[in-house]
């Protein structure tokens, strides 16, 4: 399916009354069967006029759209914006500087010696916003290595104050760090693959919305208002995932929506080949007229692999669909990174990477010139 721009109605009025003002200067001069031939002709030549794509109303310009990469550790062995190089790199294949760069962290990291609760990430922040780009930062309220089952590290633990001194702690430094930054809280939470979702890890219908304005609450409460706040769900292709009501937090606590969709290509457990359409119109739709519609909407991991179709052809069309029709998008982050097989980066392939280049290249598509901004909530760019 397709978003369609309409022709506006001050446009079609003026065609409308062109045609109208012909037939009547007609009536003054003519009568009888000959007139009503005429009349009839007339109006068919105004209807073939409002049908011609050269005489109906052009498509509004697009606006302006944040875009960059969430990039991997596969370039130098270790992931931006800890370090830079990877996206310097980026940068030179795409032939235009970011204007997002994505990046995440647990609330713990795990290992033999025990878990250790993660640090404000205030250097890699700095590093974003020294390059010119705006950080999106995805926090998530579980341990790391990843697994579905931690009890520890459940929404019910998060509610009962379990981690409120340490989300303190780490709105308190937000605040102190100062510069605006999205956060993407506990995404993809109306699948089942997270331990924050409802209905897997002991989590409970009705937790994942009061855990997430718990969150928001204390970094209101530290006065940290230089956060936006990002609610991401995933793409539902068929329907089948925890209803996209029942998990949004409201619009006083949200301030970006986001979606993360990818064509999974032809592998095991795939629904096949699929275009940016089939990914993400559905949910798209879903979300600006049902769930969210006043909110922006960025697109926080998007990314096609190479198995079973055209790669190139399909980031060219990503972009392009991006900008013509799906006129709520004011952001997009592609998921640069490996990813158990499915080839997402666009470094290691010429052809990909020279149709990445050419995908970004329209102007809308905004560069590294966002380092200096200090609005809060962030807006779409201008």
């Amino acid at each position: 399916m397709q978003v369609h721009e309409q022709r506006s109605e001050r446009q079609t009025s003026g065609f409308e009354g062109a045609a109208g003002q012909m037939m009547r200067n007609k009536r003054k001069t003519s009568s009888g069967p000959r007139a009503a031939w005429l009349w009839i002709g007339l109006l068919a030549l105004a209807l073939a006029l409002l049908a011609t794509p050269g005489v109906a109303a052009a498509k509004k310009p697009a606006a302006p759209i944040y875009w960059g990469a969430q990039i991997g550790d596969q370039v130098t062995g270790e992931a931006a914006p800890w370090d830079m190089a990877p996206v310097d790199l980026f940068q030179s294949l795409a032939g235009k500087g970011l204007s997002l760069i994505e990046f995440s962290s647990p609330f713990a990291e795990c290992g033999d010696s025990g878990c250790q609760m993660t640090k404000f990430p205030s250097t890699p922040l700095e590093n974003v916003r020294a390059y010119g780009a705006i950080p999106v930062f995805s926090w998530n309220s579980t341990a790391s290595p990843p697994s579905v089952d931690q009890a520890s590290y459940n929404l019910g633990m998060l509610l009962n104050g379990t981690f409120d001194a340490y989300i303190r702690e780490f709105a308190t430094k937000a605040k102190e760090w100062g510069h605006p930054f999205f956060l993407r809280l506990n995404w993809e939470m109306n699948g089942f693959w997270f331990p924050w979702s409802e209905g897997v890890n002991g989590n409970t219908s009705g937790q994942y919305v009061a855990a997430w304005r718990h969150v928001h609450d204390i970094f209101t409460s530290v006065g940290a208002t230089n956060v936006s706040w990002v609610w991401c769900p995933n793409v539902d292709l068929h329907g089948a995932l925890i209803p996209l009501g029942r998990v949004y937090p409201g619009d006083a606590y949200v301030d970006w929506t986001a979606l993360d969709g990818f064509n999974w290509g032809k592998r095991p457990g795939s629904p096949g080949w699929q275009t940016f359409d089939q990914v993400f119109h559905r949910t798209y739709k879903r979300i600006i007229t049902k769930v969210a519609p006043n909110k922006p909407m960025m697109l926080a991991e998007a990314a096609s692999t190479d198995k079973g179709g055209n790669k190139p052809a399909w980031i060219k069309n990503m972009y392009a669909r991006i900008r013509h029709s799906y006129r709520k998008i004011r952001a997009v982050i592609w998921y640069d990174v490996d990813d158990r097989g499915t080839n997402w980066p666009i470094e290691r392939s010429k052809k990909q990477s020279n149709a990445f280049r050419a995908a970004i290249k329209p102007r809308v598509y905004q560069p590294n010139i966002f380092g200096t901004i200090t609005q809060s909530p962030i807006q779409p760019a201008r």
